[in-house]
């Protein structure tokens, strides 16, 4: 794969199946280098394996299929260019798709009632005079916001403070009557009827955010996840919540049991709740390292149940999914894998996909369940789950194999204090020997898979062998293994990534151990720069979107107000002694800073005062800043800044580090 292919690269939506089982509906997106954007449309995939998968829809990017409760409807939300999605529904068997909603900053998540005659939706309501809502006025001439909070910010999204995330309900239009239309006004400017999007009733609202909806299956309700305690702006819990549809008071379901913050929350077919979250402690801050468990809650005013074992299972990286009557499904964040596991309310568990294969996502139609999923060999497709493992239904990536993708390999070895470090390698074809990069992901509290990976296929082709491990700080090995670098960052991950890299050259064959380079983003980013202060053997680095200042962090940084404390401690001398800003000066090597604008995770003065500290030293060093980006820049930003970001990355390692197909 190339920096080019990116057009290749599918990302395949949770499935929709029909309630009689016969198909499945999904969102297949890809990046568009011509139109600079992600697109994608509605595929209908027959679940008999006999008939092609066909186009459903031709929209510019349609997302979230849902079915209607019969079947007979369908649900979706439609970004046209440059607007955000809206809600749609068209006719399951086919036809013209009829807005929902035409909401100023759009529609993020939604859910069909058991009767299908409503659907509920979370949508942001602006202030009047704030984001267009006032024609005229642009984002400079707004008024000034009066902040008084700490968290008033979120990374790709901006000030969250003045446009509240709530839920709304709102009939399920007619489908199949005629469309009414335009009326041409009256001589007095006025008109006689109109056309549009029926008017949603909102049934939460207040300074918070509301998210994470499901009906219960009476229809009465609906539970969502919400942070509405008087010490949400220094803390990270939230809780469930439930409010009856024909409006009223919202009620706290679990609020007075437990320090949770809460990830999902889904009714099971018989109406007990289940909810996944973390134990965030009595502090109501300590996250680090914390695996989320599953909850049930049996009737409305029981206390909830813990299902789960949070050291051992991690569902953090799951939205749940109602299957049978007191079962859900989810996905366990095991050793690089999202293991799909069904667990019913006694809290007996049953394993149903394998230790290798990324299931993201899980649709269910009696019992049948399909899965969209990545592995070595795709980057997203659909598969039936049967009891021998899982049956493809399609072959998304076959035109990005037909490029090259190249398959890793997967090692564990031992560190120099005898612990486990477990990852991979991708190699180039050829015998070698082969430059090696030594890559650390973000988080830390997350991990590297084995599945097909954009970077490491492109930096592999380029003649490159990657090396990529989860170091302890990282998710899918237990509580311990990513709770020990708490306020202590750079000790143990920093040698469990070295011992790996020394470990992979000595047992994979064509790695050459005299010529290695160094890169990370986030959590990585921090790695990288903590390394080569320490570490003086590799060619040159990149340090992306870092977070290298724990001190400068606080107040600048969407998540300042507590991501440093709990990793870093909040003594001076602490933080200090983790923090690479703090040992700049002993950096030889040469090393490439890559940030976005917009970053408001690791925010760009993080990049811009390392940068300036190398370049008052003397070191080689370029700083490269992408306008408009946020984090999300490698994963999720302008195709063309994603293609751009390869050809920098590839050039600095020409330069540097050329191998046989790289080099200037």
């Amino acid at each position: 794969m190339k920096a080019a292919d990116l057009d290749l690269l599918v990302g395949v939506s949770t499935p929709t199946v029909h309630p009689g089982g016969g198909r499945a509906v999904v969102s297949v997106t890809h990046p568009s280098l011509a139109a600079d954007a992600t697109v994608g449309q509605l595929w209908t995939i027959p679940l008999s394996g006999h008939a092609a998968p066909k186009l459903f829809s031709r929209g510019f990017r349609d997302t979230e299929p849902r079915f209607s409760p019969d079947g007979r409807l369908l649900a979706f939300l439609r970004a046209e260019p440059k607007r955000p999605p809206q809600l749609y529904v068209v006719d399951a068997a086919g036809g013209e798709p009829v807005p929902v909603t035409d909401r100023k900053l759009g529609v993020t998540e939604f859910a069909w009632s058991p009767d299908g005659r409503t659907l509920a939706f979370v949508s942001r309501e602006p202030e009047l005079g704030r984001y267009g809502t006032v024609e005229g006025i642009d984002p400079n001439g707004e008024p000034a916001r009066r902040i008084d909070s700490l968290k008033y910010q979120t990374n790709g999204l901006g000030y969250t403070i003045d446009r509240r995330a709530h839920v709304f309900v709102v009939a399920a239009p007619d489908v199949w009557s005629a469309p009414s239309p335009a009326p041409v006004p009256l001589p007095d400017g006025s008109t006689d009827g109109g056309v549009g999007v029926a008017e949603p009733r909102r049934l939460t609202d207040g300074p918070w955010d509301d998210g994470a909806i499901s009906f219960s299956p009476d229809g009465k309700r609906i539970a969502f996840v919400s942070a509405r305690h008087s010490s949400r702006d220094v803390d990270l819990r939230s809780n469930v919540f439930t409010v009856p549809v024909e409006g009223g008071d919202a009620r706290d379901l679990t609020g007075k049991h437990g320090s949770y913050s809460v990830v999902d929350a889904q009714y099971a077919d018989n109406g007990v709740l289940f909810f996944t979250a973390q134990d965030v402690g009595e502090s109501g801050r300590d996250f680090v390292g914390r695996n989320t468990a599953l909850y049930v809650i049996d009737a409305d005013g029981q206390a909830p149940r813990l299902l789960t074992d949070p050291e051992t299972v991690d569902f953090t990286e799951s939205v749940i999914a109602a299957y049978r009557d007191d079962a859900v499904l989810v996905h366990d964040r095991r050793r690089g894998a999202l293991v799909l596991t069904e667990v019913n309310a006694a809290g007996e568990r049953r394993r149903l996909t394998d230790d290798q294969t990324i299931v993201g996502g899980a649709g269910v139609a009696g019992e049948t369940i399909v899965v969209s999923f990545a592995d070595v060999r795709t980057s997203g497709d659909v598969a039936v789950v049967g009891p021998d493992g899982l049956h493809r239904l399609t072959d998304l990536s076959a035109p990005l194999r037909a490029k090259g993708v190249l398959a890793p390999t997967e090692l564990t070895v031992m560190g120099r204090d005898g612990y486990p470090v477990h990852g991979w390698v991708v190699a180039p074809e050829g015998e070698g020997p082969h430059p090696v990069l030594l890559t650390i992901h973000g988080g830390p509290f997350a991990a590297y898979t084995g599945a097909l990976f954009d970077e490491a296929q492109v930096y592999a082709a380029a003649g490159y062998a990657v090396v990529m491990c989860n170091p302890r700080g990282s998710a899918g090995y237990g509580q311990e293994h990513g709770r020990v670098i708490r306020q202590r960052m750079g000790t143990v991950d920093l040698t469990d990534v070295l011992d790996f890299l020394d470990g992979a050259i000595e047992q994979v064959p064509g790695l050459d151990r005299d010529r290695v380079g160094i890169m990370g983003g986030s959590y990585g980013g921090y790695l990288t720069a903590w390394t080569i202060s320490h570490d003086h053997r590799f060619a040159a680095a990149i340090v992306e979107r870092g977070f290298l200042d724990p001190e400068y962090f606080v107040g600048t940084s969407d998540i300042g107000s507590f991501f440093g404390d709990e990793y870093t401690g909040t003594d001076p001398e602490l933080m200090r002694s983790q923090s690479p800003q703090a040992v700049v000066d002993r950096v030889r090597t040469p090393t490439l800073v890559l940030h976005s604008s917009a970053d408001l995770r690791c925010p760009l003065g993080q990049a811009e005062r390392y940068y300036t500290a190398l370049k008052r030293r003397g070191i080689e060093t370029e700083l490269v800043i992408f306008p408009g980006e946020d984090h999300e820049l490698s994963r999720s930003g302008r195709p063309r800044h994603r293609r751009e970001r390869f050809d920098i990355i590839l050039d600095w390692w020409a330069e540097h580090l050329p191998s046989r197909s790289n080099r200037r």
